[in-house]
């Protein structure tokens, strides 16, 4: 295939999951995004995830406003965010690689990041911008550290979840949300100023 094939491509894949102001998914008007602050430190795991493999940490977007999902765009989300969660069977990283903070693809086994560095894999080849699909790191209310994907849109900021099938807003979960990747800068990561107050977080078990 050419580049010019490939582009054309991306573009036909992009339109049919992204859509103008006008189009698509209609959210009611209480969904908030967001507020992210100064730059933070990068998760161990994210940053040798990023040596192994630098060009996943190496893009660059300007700073956007989050798209409109159409109808096809919200299934495709949620239809990702179940099959990764029932393809991938949950277990440590201690009990996987011997030892912790291990951020990798998974093939059939993965911790809570893998999963999400596999959705953030499919959405993107479904379409969307990595701009807008960004890991993100909460606390649940028992006070264990969890990763999940945000994905930015227009009606709000949404998580995708292994703990959940549930494509949900981030509000609407019971997690203190920490920080997540720059929309900017896949490589970089920011403060979560709203997510710690009247926002708590929470899983399922």
């Amino acid at each position: 295939m050419t580049n010019g094939s490939r582009a054309i491509k991306a573009l036909i894949i992009a339109a049919a999951v992204l859509a103008p102001a006008h189009a698509g998914f209609s959210a009611p008007q209480s969904l908030r995004s967001m507020i992210t602050g100064g730059v933070t430190s990068q998760p161990i795991g994210h940053y040798e995830f990023c040596q192994s493999l630098p060009q996943e940490c190496a893009l660059r977007n300007r700073p956007s406003t989050p798209p409109k999902v159409t109808d096809h765009g919200w299934s495709v989300v949620r239809d990702i965010n179940v099959s990764v969660n029932h393809a991938i069977v949950p277990m440590t990283d201690a009990e996987i690689y011997g030892r912790e903070e291990v951020w990798a693809y998974p093939v059939d086994l993965g911790d809570c990041e893998d999963f999400v560095l596999l959705k953030r894999k499919k959405l993107m080849e479904a379409g969307f911008s990595a701009a807008d699909l960004l890991i993100t790191v909460v606390r649940k209310p028992d006070g264990e550290g969890h990763a999940v994907l945000t994905v930015r849109t227009q009606s709000g900021d949404f998580v995708l979840d292994n703990l959940n099938d549930d494509v949900k807003l981030w509000t609407e979960t019971r997690y203190a949300f920490l920080k997540r990747q720059s929309s900017t800068d896949s490589g970089r990561w920011v403060t979560i100023e709203n997510g710690t107050s009247d926002v708590l977080v929470g899983a399922l078990q």
